[in-house]
């Protein structure tokens, strides 16, 4: 991982015919972390779908060195199938070993659920099921909306130490988030300030 790097030149983004934001410089290397933050509606999550490729850039480029894995509030595993098996198919489909998925799962603390159906597990479990399944990816950059909603005490603890692994072997974090993260290390940026100054006065 220790050539990742994700670069974003004046990135703009639109969403419903309205520029949410405007004029986003970043550029993280390996062990870089960097936290969105800002009220609701000024697109903290539509920047980090536009960096995963999942909306389109409206001005500016995203410049990525290593695969990414998108952590968001959609769970994208199969609600009938085990647990274990849910995320097996995706680290299959990332061509990871089987080991990858228990380290995960083992360091999420999720491996005495595995043979449980998706569709039975708590809004944590399930939370936890998702960046296990980023995790287990292999991917060094890392996108991650809202990582810390429906995350006990104990599950904050446990997020906390997968970052920090994943920082230390040299990956890469992008989140967003509207409470703080265990991220000692991460460069905040209030995307607030970013709103362009039509939206900004308009509201």
């Amino acid at each position: 991982m220790s050539d990742a790097r994700l670069t974003l030149s004046g990135v703009a983004c639109v969403r419903g015919g309205r520029m949410l934001l405007t004029g986003i410089d970043l550029d993280l290397r390996a062990g870089d972390s960097v936290v969105l933050r800002g009220p609701n509606g000024t697109g903290k999550s539509s920047l980090i779908r536009a960096v995963a490729g999942l909306l389109p850039v409206y001005a500016g480029t995203v410049e990525r060195h290593g695969a990414m894995a998108l952590a968001d509030e959609m769970l994208a595993l199969d609600m009938q199938a085990s647990l274990a098996g849910a995320l097996a198919f995706w680290t299959k489909l990332d061509g990871q070993p089987d080991d990858q998925l228990h380290g995960a799962m083992a360091a999420l603390r999720l491996a005495s659920l595995a043979d449980v159906p998706v569709r039975m597990l708590s809004t944590g479990q399930r939370k936890r099921a998702v960046l296990a399944r980023v995790m287990a990816s292999g991917a060094p950059i890392w996108l991650l909306d809202e990582p810390a909603n429906g995350l006990d005490t104990l599950s904050l603890g446990l997020l906390d130490k997968v970052m920090a692994r994943h920082l230390d072997q040299g990956g890469i974090i992008l989140a967003a988030s509207h409470q703080p993260l265990p991220l000692p290390r991460a460069r905040d940026i209030d995307i607030g300030l970013y709103v362009p100054d039509a939206e900004a006065d308009a509201a």
